[in-house]
């Protein structure tokens, strides 16, 4: 890649009237997601940069006012005239939708945004859209506002640097909230830094004055390195890397000891969160490789035929191909659609893993152990989901007698409220609307998951009357349109206990049956803290703030009662505080970042002490109410 790359590279496909009326189509929703994915577009910009091997460093800067500021020392976007449109390129690119310089292969040989409306799509959507553009000897600027530009392209000054700086605002009447969060972007900035070895990416948020400089010089192998770090390696991080047909696939990975896998993939930095060709052929190599290899090396297990799932326990894996032309399934790229690349990822891998596995015999013997025994606890979990079947006991097809199930046949006009302990269960189901709210009432605490094979987890009682309830059954059986319920509403004290049963139940639903969460339909159920009474009256405060604005309001003689469980309330006061649609108020769980969740369930839920003991340490102080 040289750096000729002027307006003559930019081509044009059309304007951006479709995108206010409907920015859904172009950055996923309105929401959390959508908002954040503006930030992707302008920094995929820059990663462009990096990947034709111009840019060094990125910087993006959360301000006080919400604005967001995105810097890189890149080629600058151009800003001569247009040949076609006799305006600056630079305008062309931000009002124009499909206008960029992706489509011309001599700009960009590998790139991410291939639908060119990137960041023509995030200046339709900002209320306030600045841009400093330095190259060609000057700093050029120019103002816009929801994607039209309020001034002509302006020379500010002298420079021989080169680069784009971007400050953005995004239009509260398109988006739901504008506040960004910093955790979901420095774990993409994390993600890109691991997936673009020796690039910078700074992230800093001025309103908690919370950074991270990131900078891995190792790539994907610092990537793996990071994921298991709350967790207990079996051998050192397996790496290769190799280019065929101009497809360039890079590969890292190490099993662990835990029963879970965490595998991402990416296309030209792209996170295919919804995998694709290079994530099949990865899958479909390792599995032949690992049968090959016991095949040829292990004659005490003839009898073994290892499963997809066999070779996938405990993995963590990324898998990371650039491409010159990828196929997206829509332009927030979440699959990656290519048929040629399922053949070379799976040939490379198979090749890579065949020659680790001959030259590292101890460590291929640990990981084929650990295989084996997966595909030993699979028979037993089949036979089990077997047994439970015929049963009834995980399809749905017989209800456990401890579920109060409501009168509504509809999934999404259903809720079941998953209660702690029978006392509450007998609250709940007293003081519920039977039409549409079922109850389920859990004996303790549920099996931690995170430590456990499918086969215990099946095993065990408790886990085994939530599958038979909530109908979708589990593991290879697990079917999201057998739901019986559209809202799984988790209810639970408001103590240490209480939220160790949350994080028990949160990671069975994370670990097993990840699409209830991913569909929205789990939920947190949130009790108030304190009863007030005064003068005949109750009013209720779910958190302490709320209750010094209450007691300040009424100011004379009023009485508090702390709730220490949801027993303590009758059955009146359970559905008026906690369970009316009216007044009740409910958390719904969403997977903002999947590398964060899934650290975090690690950390806290999982077998290695070291890494909770020092999370505990550094967020203590941010505990408001312990009950002890």
């Amino acid at each position: 890649m040289s750096s000729d790359y002027s307006a003559t590279n930019i081509q044009v496909l059309g304007g951006l009237e479709a995108v206010r009326k409907r920015p859904s189509m172009y950055i996923g929703d309105t929401g959390v997601r959508g908002l954040h994915h503006m930030v992707y577009e302008v920094v995929d910009n820059a990663i462009d940069e990096a990947l034709a091997g111009i840019c060094t460093e990125i910087t993006v800067i959360m301000h006080k006012d919400d604005k967001i500021t995105v810097i890189d020392n890149g080629r600058g976007i151009p800003v001569d005239n247009h040949p076609k449109f006799n305006k600056p390129a630079l305008e062309i690119v931000l009002t124009k939708l499909h206008a960029g310089g992706k489509f011309d292969k001599n700009a960009y040989k590998v790139s991410g945004g291939l639908h060119g409306v990137g960041i023509s799509v995030v200046s339709a959507l900002s209320k306030e859209f600045e841009v400093y553009v330095k190259r060609d000897g000057g700093i050029y600027y120019q103002k816009y506002a929801y994607g039209k530009p309020l001034c002509d392209l302006q020379l500010q000054g002298k420079t021989e640097e080169t680069g784009t700086k971007v400050i953005f605002l995004p239009d509260e009447k398109i988006f739901e909230n504008i506040e960004f969060s910093f955790d979901i972007l420095s774990s993409r900035m994390r993600e890109l830094a691991f997936l673009n070895k020796g690039i910078k990416i700074n992230i800093r948020d001025e309103k908690t004055e919370k950074s991270y400089n990131l900078c891995y010089e190792e790539g994907i192998k610092s990537f793996v390195e990071y994921i298991n770090k709350s967790k207990k390696g079996l051998h050192n991080i397996i790496y290769f890397q190799k280019e065929k047909d101009d497809i360039f696939v890079e590969v890292a990975l190490q099993y662990n000891d835990s029963y879970l896998e965490t595998v991402f993939s990416f296309a030209n930095s792209i996170n295919t969160i919804e995998g694709g060709t290079h994530l099949s052929g990865f899958k479909t190599a390792l599995t032949r490789v690992f049968n090959s290899y016991i095949e040829k090396n292990f004659n005490n297990l003839k009898d073994i035929k290892l499963s997809s799932n066999d070779v996938r326990e405990g993995l963590s894996a990324v898998i990371s191909v650039k491409i010159k032309e990828p196929q997206f399934e829509g332009q927030t790229k979440t699959k990656l659609g290519n048929s040629e690349v399922k053949g070379i990822v799976d040939s490379i891998v198979n090749t890579g893993m065949a020659t680790y596995l001959e030259e590292n015999p101890s460590s291929a013997r640990a990981i084929v152990e650990k295989m084996v025994n997966a595909a030993r606890a699979r028979e037993a979990a089949r036979k089990a989901r077997e047994l439970t079947r015929r049963k009834g006991l995980l399809n749905g097809s017989s209800l456990p007698g401890k579920l109060a199930d409501c009168s509504e046949k509809d999934p999404a006009l259903s809720e079941i409220y998953i209660v702690e302990g029978d006392s509450a269960g007998g609250s709940a189901k007293q003081g519920r609307d039977r039409k549409f709210q079922a109850i389920l009432p859990l004996k303790g605490k549920i099996l931690n998951v995170e430590k456990a094979r499918l086969n215990r987890i099946i095993a065990s009682q408790e886990i085994a009357t939530m599958i038979s309830a909530l109908g979708t059954g589990i593991g290879d059986d697990f079917d999201i349109t057998k739901a019986r319920y559209h809202k799984i509403i988790i209810m639970t004290d408001a103590d240490v206990d209480g939220n160790h049963i949350t994080c028990l139940l949160l990671t069975f639903f994370y670990r097993y049956m990840k699409q209830l969460i991913e569909s929205g339909y789990i939920y947190l159920a949130m009790p108030p803290l304190y009863m007030i009474k005064s003068k005949g009256s109750i009013k209720y405060a779910y958190d302490d703030s709320e209750k010094e604005k209450i007691t300040k309001e009424i100011q004379q003689n009023y009485s508090i009662q702390r709730y220490k469980g949801l027993g303590e309330m009758n059955p009146r006061q359970l559905w008026e505080t906690t369970m009316n649609p009216a007044n009740r108020v409910l958390k719904q769980v969403t997977i903002d970042d999947a590398l964060l969740a899934d650290d975090m369930f690690s950390v806290l839920m999982g077998s290695e002490v070291e890494p909770r003991r020092k999370f505990i340490k550094e967020h203590a102080l941010e505990v408001k109410n312990l009950d002890v």
